[in-house]
């Protein structure tokens, strides 16, 4: 992200010219790794859930 703020420091024109395209996509890339480990984890954790969730209404049903 230093090396694009760096870059849009260089100015509007250096920037619209397309100077700044492969920092721009250096991040997007990092960020969008970060996003897709974030949503593994997440889709991790709500399959437990649910898995604890289902198992508790079984009980109910058993004991109903």
């Amino acid at each position: 992200m230093a090396m694009l703020d760096e870059c849009h420091a260089r100015g509007f024109l250096y920037k619209a010219i397309g100077g700044c395209n492969r920092a721009k996509r250096d991040v997007n890339m990092c960020l969008r790794a970060e996003r897709l480990e974030r949503t593994k984890r997440n889709r991790e954790r709500a399959k437990v859930e649910r898995e604890r969730v289902v198992e508790k209404w079984r009980e109910i049903d058993a004991n109903s």
